[in-house]
């Protein structure tokens, strides 16, 4: 079962990504305020759940939240500041949004540049170790997969409806068909032969 909090004393503020590893699209982070001694007994890792699950979460979470917020960084920033700053960039977007303050943050994963003023803890797994940040983590990602949907119906044929821009077989496939959108982040390896796409522009 996962925790409620990692301390007594601090107001605690859990933040996860999504997009991370996509082709296309953008990074989306997300910073969520939990009561203390909040309980969910659904609340997990968005991976370990179905997409309606995930829906009827996100509900959920921004109805009992004393705080949440969303934020993106779009894949031109990806393409300057390489994909693991934008992910920092997308999570510190969200922490300045939250209208109440933490006092600790909890980060999922191993590392983190500071934010101002607020100290941080790194999780390695934490969206299934922590409530805050398995509800950062279902708010990043429902968020996310709303964009890539929409876009999916301005650019058919690379399947983002149901991949979200992750590298699929699909996804490859569309892209070796198609050539790259406006959207795809050009320093990410699309195809062995992307140089090409490129140039094609």
């Amino acid at each position: 079962m996962l925790r409620s909090s990692y301390s007594k004393e601090h107001v605690e503020a859990g933040c996860d990504e999504a997009g991370r590893g996509c082709l296309a699209g953008p990074v989306v982070a997300a910073a969520v305020v939990l009561p203390k001694k909040y309980k969910h007994k659904l609340l997990n890792d968005s991976k370990q759940l179905t997409r309606q699950e995930r829906e009827t979460l996100r509900f959920d979470i921004e109805r009992d939240a004393m705080a949440w917020a969303v934020a993106e960084v779009d894949h031109e920033e990806i393409d300057r500041i390489n994909i693991l700053n934008a992910s920092f960039l997308a999570m510190h977007k969200a922490i300045d949004q939250l209208s109440v303050r933490p006092s600790l943050l909890l980060i999922d994963g191993n590392r983190f540049k500071q934010y101002p003023d607020i100290n941080h803890q790194c999780i390695i797994k934490g969206d299934g170790k922590f409530l805050s940040i398995a509800a950062a983590s279902i708010l990043a990602k429902t968020y996310r997969d709303d964009m890539m949907q929409n876009l999916a119906q301005q650019y058919p044929g690379y399947f983002w409806e149901t991949n979200v821009g992750y590298p699929t077989q699909a996804h490859r496939e569309g892209i070796k068909q198609l050539g790259i959108t406006p959207f795809h982040r050009k320093s990410f390896t699309l195809l062995p032969d992307q140089l090409e796409l490129f140039e094609e522009q």
